[in-house]
């Protein structure tokens, strides 16, 4: 019965998670749903107020997000409940930030640009749809059921060990030791209509990512992987995907994620 309630749980926080993600589509690229990035448009005067709760709703996600993704409180964790539910939990919560993010965020008036151009309007959407599905396609080249909690619940619910995966460079990874987040930084920028309130939540995840990854999930993996990621790390650009030169292949690689 205990299995069964692991594995049921962590399916229900992989269903609400992937809901998120495809709401998170249309609150960035503002289309489909009641509330965007720009909608419902601001009423009355301009007030710091939008300003202040908009930075405290991106604050409160990162903290978050970081927090419950180092190695300390993941053993915390893992006292207080089964380690198996530890990345389900994380999901779910992370899951629910964004939610709170969605329903409380105040759009921001203001143009910082827009294209009207037809081929341009039509580059930038493209952009926007490449950096979704780099997202995406590069939680599978690692593994996707792993990094969202399903196979540790799975494993649970049939009474396996889950054993830590092999660490391994495929695909993306070659080029960019971070290319989820390459992902996200091309669609938050790839707009035709950037709103002030656009640019402060792609100016504010830019500054999160850059120091999420460098001084928090870099050092981590560091301490998991020692020497094997020093070396990936001399051998492949963190995020932009210009071409290094290579000085000899570890006999090991490393895809770059560690939440």
């Amino acid at each position: 019965m205990r299995a069964l309630s692991v594995l049921c749980y962590g399916v229900l926080c992989y269903v609400v998670f992937f809901l998120t993600f495809l709401y998170a589509i249309a609150f960035v690229g503002d289309f489909l749903v009641p509330r965007t990035l720009d909608r419902p448009p601001p009423i009355g005067p301009e007030t710091p107020t939008p300003w202040i709760i908009d930075l405290a709703l991106l604050g409160l996600f990162a903290v978050q997000h970081s927090g419950m993704a180092r190695r300390s409180f993941k053993a915390w964790l893992t006292r207080v409940v089964s380690p198996a539910i530890e990345r389900s939990t994380y999901v779910l919560l992370s899951s629910l930030a964004l939610i709170l993010l969605f329903w409380q965020w105040r759009s921001l008036p203001g143009t910082i640009w827009q294209v009207d151009a037809g081929w341009g309007q039509s580059l930038l959407y493209a952009l926007f749809a490449f950096g979704w599905l780099l997202v995406l396609t590069g939680t599978f080249v690692i593994n996707h059921f792993d990094l969202f909690g399903l196979r540790q619940v799975w494993l649970y619910a049939r009474g396996r060990p889950c054993t830590p995966l092999p660490f391994k460079q495929h695909f993306f990874y070659r080029v960019v030791r971070h290319p989820l987040m390459l992902g996200f930084l091309i669609a938050f920028w790839a707009t035709p209509h950037m709103s002030a309130g656009h640019l402060l939540f792609a100016l504010a995840t830019t500054g999160y990512i850059l120091i999420a990854v460098k001084f928090l999930e870099e050092r981590d993996l560091i301490a998991a992987y020692g020497g094997d990621y020093r070396r990936y790390q001399h051998e492949v650009p963190m995020l932009c995907p210009w071409p290094r030169p290579r000085h000899g292949k570890s006999s090991r690689s490393a895809p770059g994620v560690a939440h």
